[in-house]
């Protein structure tokens, strides 16, 4: 095996490992001295790839991210032409297949707030260039951001393990915000506007 495959494999597995121990542990026992364990990595091989528990924190969340964007690229590429509102229905249908994996997105987004808030300031940039390209292709984008932010709300609450709804309500209820026919703007005309809290 080459070096690059074995540093890929390392790499891997000190990932896996991680997100073992958050999902098994809590994110307050995630040392490196844990991952070394349970890799089966040395810890002086664990440091040569990672050279702090934020490091670890930080590959995990590209990773997660990196997956993420891939599945909304696919999703456009297949879709995207059929769609009125192509970035909204990717990011909504992003969440939905957030939703339904394997908890390993939020126990990443756990492990990074309890070690360091701050490695989430990236996926908060990134969230705000989505939901400009969101607002810049809506009718309504007020709209478009509620729906971004139902779907967002009903995968992290299913992620977290939180979430009062089966899989099947929480499927139609994604089924219905993927559905543009479905939310339409009121005419201006007879719009009425709602005084704004103060």
């Amino acid at each position: 095996m080459d070096n690059v495959t074995r540093s890929e494999r390392s790499r891997k597995a000190v990932l896996e490992a991680a997100l073992a121990i958050i999902a098994r542990d809590g994110p307050g026992r995630l040392t490196l001295d844990a991952i070394a364990r349970e890799s089966g990595i040395s810890k002086g091989g664990l440091v040569h790839q990672f050279r702090s528990k934020e490091a670890v924190l930080k590959a995990l969340l590209e990773r997660q991210t990196k997956h993420y964007e891939e599945f909304a690229r696919n999703y456009l590429a297949q879709s995207g032409s059929a769609l009125s509102e192509p970035e909204l229905a990717a990011q909504i249908a992003t969440w939905r297949e957030a939703a339904t994996e394997p908890r390993s997105f939020a126990f990443t987004i756990l492990g990074a707030m309890a070690e360091d808030p701050g490695l989430l300031s990236g996926a908060r940039e990134t969230d705000a260039r989505k939901i400009d390209g969101i607002k810049a292709e809506a009718a309504d984008p007020e709209l478009a951001t509620l729906r971004w932010a139902a779907a967002r709300g009903l995968a992290l609450t299913a992620l977290l393990g939180i979430c009062p709804l089966s899989a099947r309500e929480r499927a139609r209820l994604f089924d219905r915000l993927l559905d543009s026919g479905r939310w339409s703007t009121p005419k201006k005309a007879g719009k009425k506007r709602l005084p704004r809290a103060k």
